[in-house]
């Protein structure tokens, strides 16, 4: 082993999933600049550290320094204090100021930063604010280095030190030593497999209870993510074993403890199947217990609750508004419109093009001549503007309508204090889970009526449950299908192929006139799809249909692995769409002023939620924030929190429900065939409102298409309404 000291010069390569680190460094006794190799924990250029490694020699980069051991030593020198400064290392000081700093205080900087802070204010530019800031930053990087070190003792990567500092302080390394399967909940991006791995080397037994338990949540939350509201307790005991690598009985025990303590529920659903021996227990996440019994009990106590609406003469009504909107309903639009007006709560359900904005428009303009307080709703921002566009009433997102706030401890609008509204009207019901459901139901007022728009084949929640399919499966309110193209929306190749779809039916993939708004491009070679899909969205379109290769396009993937999956698509389309610009590397990411982004979690803090598109507008180094800007509101990102946002080029069909898109590319090829299906092609298709480019197989189409197998996703919530509540009837109407 070789010991070396030398100072950093710059960092050229961080992975933040293990720590690996290249940087280059100044050594004593070396002409040029060496190339150091390990794991380096928060290094900063300027940092002067002791090594203990061995030289070696790479194929490719030559000569390298590889570290195995290092401590941090303070730099020395006027010129290496600037650069330590200046590198990002603090916020509040970037290399601007760092330069101002030395030139007053010269080799005595770092002290006087150490024990002397408050006379930074002899420093242009710095004041009050600015001191502070810098002295919660310095005294922070400091305890986090502390943390990292620890952490890299049991393996784990530098990356989310931070996190893990910001959420628990100065006693992060108590919390972890103490339970280290906190960090598994508490921590956004460590999961029970990263816990799991310190809890090893911090020495905890393989059949701990306190083990066993944290994986049987962590097997709920997994299930929960893949749509389920609970699991049947076989099948969960099973995979608990298979993946703890414990004997069944010790889960079995765990599961009963977990449930003494109220933390899952578990429930015997045997009423359902009764007269059979089959295990029939249901464990739910106690959240999600409550979420799904609470949705069934309010959704029958508003059904059966006299309306806040007096009757009106339907019939009168509908002729009426025909001669308003200068329209004349078809049947089932006039059904629509009738079940609206005498019902407590009803479903409006088809595909586009069969005139469900047509219904809300008619149902609005006669209810708006009743004096009513009326609420127009979607889950996502996008969806709630095409609402108010589409209608000319506000339409807001559902955390907007229940006013949530992070600083007040969640939604405003609840059970206690309830919305004042007697007719609420949602539109893209498909994408609300349960537990959305069950806050939009306690803020809603019994007497209110309750008016749900959605396309119940397309994909299910991200979330768990499958609220809109159990409504309608339960037959306790009334459904109102429309199947029926209009004439106008028959003229749209995009709409009259996603019917088609809906059938089963292969469209025609036969080349398209240049006006046509549906394309297929034939392509079975991944790297060429790929080449294809460059070329459609920086050229080909833009060109064609005036449209923003940013803003207006957006590609469609059925995967996120693979040549033409959206990891890759979004490193491709970043190179051709955004090469070059202010930004910043985290990891594996690089991040660009100007690039397409997406929220990946719900950030109640920052009122910013999963699938939520926006813009890059700005990277400030000194404070370590980045600046997106979504639907026009200016959004800052700690550089910690990066790992929120991922580049948005390419999507995942599941993310693109509840916005349309002027044009999407759809890349469709057979190394998609795990999650090729109808209603997933199908969701995809009904995004694109001016045009749709489809590029791959026809095979792979056929394939999607033909498979109309969904996923089964665990809920109860349709059993239950049926057990709360007798099938619907006409409510009583309480007088005005």
């Amino acid at each position: 082993m070789t010991e070396l000291r030398c100072q950093i010069e710059r960092i050229t390569y961080t992975n933040e999933e293990n720590g690996y680190t290249v940087a280059r460094a100044r050594v004593a006794g070396e002409r040029d600049l060496v190339t150091i190799v390990g794991n380096l924990m928060a290094a900063a250029a300027g940092e002067v550290i002791h090594m203990t490694g061995e030289w070696t020699t790479h194929s490719h980069y030559g000569k390298q320094f590889k570290m195995e051991r290092y401590r941090s030593i303070r730099p020395a020198g006027v010129e290496g204090i600037e650069r330590y400064l200046g590198s990002g290392l603090i916020k509040g000081i970037g290399p601007v100021m760092a330069r101002r700093i030395v030139r007053v205080f010269g080799e005595k900087t770092l002290d006087v930063v150490d024990n002397r802070i408050e006379e930074l204010a002899c420093v242009e530019g710095i004041g009050k604010k600015r001191i502070e800031l810098i002295r919660r930053a310095w005294e922070d990087q400091k305890d986090i280095r502390e943390v990292m070190i620890f952490l890299q003792a049991q393996g784990v990567s530098s990356a989310y030190a931070t996190r893990i500092f910001k959420h628990y302080g100065k006693d992060s390394i108590d919390v972890v030593k103490e339970n280290p399967y906190r960090l598994a909940y508490d921590i956004f991006g460590i999961g029970f497999v990263t816990a799991d791995r310190i809890a090893e080397k911090l020495g905890f037994s393989k059949e701990s209870p306190v083990r066993v338990e944290a994986g049987i949540l962590y097997v709920l939350n997994h299930l929960a993510d893949e749509g389920h509201v609970y699991f049947p307790r076989g099948p969960l005991i099973a995979q608990c074993r298979e993946i703890l690598q414990v004997p069944e009985d010790l889960v079995a025990r765990s599961l009963d403890a977990i449930a003494l303590e109220g933390r899952v529920v578990v429930e015997d659903l045997s009423e359902e199947s009764s007269g059979t021996r089959k295990d029939t227990r249901a464990v739910y996440l106690a959240s999600y217990y409550t979420a799904e019994t609470s949705v069934a009990e309010r959704i029958t106590t508003l059904v059966n609750t006299p309306s806040a609406v007096r009757s009106v003469d339907t019939a009168r009504a509908l002729s009426w508004v025909q001669d308003r909107l200068s329209i004349s309903l078809a049947e089932r639009q006039s059904e629509a419109v009738r079940c609206a007006l005498e019902n407590k709560a009803m479903v409006i359900t088809g595909g586009p093009g069969t005139g469900k904005t047509t219904i809300i428009n008619a149902i609005l303009r006669i209810l708006s001549r009743l004096d009513l307080r009326i609420e127009l709703a979607a889950p996502t921002g996008r969806a709630a503007k095409r609402m108010t566009e589409a209608t000319g009433f506000e339409a807001r997102t559902i955390h907007r309508m229940l006013e949530y706030s992070f600083k007040k401890g969640g939604f405003q609008r609840n059970d206690r204090t309830p919305m004042e509204c007697d007719v609420l009207i949602m539109d893209e019901v498909s994408m609300i889970d349960t537990t959305l459901m069950h806050h939009l139901m306690k803020a809603l007022p019994p007497q209110a009526v309750l008016i749900l728009v959605g396309d119940v084949n397309q994909l299910p929640s991200v979330g768990a449950g499958n609220v809109l399919r159990d409504i309608i499966a339960s037959g306790i309110v009334p459904v109102v299908t429309l199947n029926e193209i209009f004439r106008q929306a028959r003229e749209s190749r995009i709409i009259v192929n996603a019917h088609s779809i809906l059938r089963g039916e292969i469209p025609s993939l036969d080349p398209a006139g240049p006006d046509e708004d549906f394309h297929f491009i034939h392509q079975e070679d991944p790297e060429r799809v790929l080449k294809i899909i460059l070329d459609l969205v920086r050229e080909r379109i833009p060109a064609r249909f005036s449209l923003d290769p940013v803003d207006d396009i957006q590609v469609l993937s059925p995967m996120h692995r693979g040549t033409a999956g959206a990891e890759n698509l979004n490193h491709a389309l970043q190179e051709a769409l955004n090469p070059s610009g202010e930004g910043i590397v985290r990891g594996t990411r690089r991040f660009r002023v100007g690039d397409k982004v997406m929220q990946i979690r719900n950030d109640y803090d920052r009122e910013v939620f999963n699938g939520d598109i926006g813009r890059i507008d700005r990277v400030d180094p000194e404070a370590q924030e980045v600046t997106v800007i979504f639907d026009g509101r200016a959004v800052p990102y700690d550089y910690s929190d990066l790992d929120e946002l991922v580049l948005a080029y390419a999507v995942s069909v599941h993310k693109s429900q509840g916005s349309e898109y002027p044009a999407v590319v759809i890349p469709v090829l057979t190394q998609h065939y795990v999650l090729l299906q109808r209603n997933l092609i199908y969701t995809a298709v009904t995004r694109g409102k001016r045009l749709v480019v489809m590029v791959g197989t026809a095979k792979a189409f056929a394939i999607a298409v033909r498979n109309d197998r969904t996923e089964k996703r665990y809920s109860h919530l349709d059993r239950r309404l049926q057990r709360t509540a007798s099938p619907f009837t006409k409510t009583a109407r309480a007088k005005a």
